[in-house]
């Protein structure tokens, strides 16, 4: 059987990174881990370019224009939907996710999901690199891995 798998070398890689303001607090941990990574696996901040949104819900569209303009070989999408009192968090939640994952189909480009969708504010902190690891790097992880494996298609 011939195997096929992504190697976690990040050099050369250009990675677009879009993360949403609201919710900041949390989001900006999720941006450094998601540097971070991608620094530690030989790549070159100088190839990341992040673009901030306003929330999640605005993720989707900004993920499908990055991925189809030919500047990236990923795109991580990052953010923080906390649940509240309301239906609102299931409408952004499933929207995101599903945009992502449609952007991601569209262009044929590595578009990662890092949006962490949470009961509280304290599982989001955990998250976003405290006891849980942080999401942003594990994003970021998955990206380097799916270009490489992408190339060997």
């Amino acid at each position: 059987m011939k195997r096929l798998e992504g190697q976690l070398v990040a050099q050369g890689q250009k990675i677009g990174i879009i993360a949403s303001r609201f919710n900041d607090f949390i989001v900006s941990h999720l941006i450094s881990g998601a540097e971070d990574c991608f620094v530690r696996h030989g790549g070159n901040t100088d190839d990341l370019t992040l673009a901030l949104v306003p929330g999640a819900f605005e993720i989707p569209m900004m993920a499908q224009q990055m991925a189809e303009s030919g500047k990236y070989d990923a795109v991580v999408c990052l953010g923080a939907v906390i649940r509240g009192a309301t239906p609102h968090f299931d409408m952004v939640a499933n929207e995101a996710a599903k945009g992502i994952a449609t952007a991601a189909m569209k262009s044929g480009v590595p578009v990662l999901n890092g949006i962490l969708t949470t009961d509280s504010i304290e599982q989001a902190i955990e998250r976003a690199g405290t006891k849980a690891g942080n999401k942003g790097a594990d994003a970021m992880i998955s990206a380097i891995e799916m270009i490489n494996l992408k190339k060997l298609m």
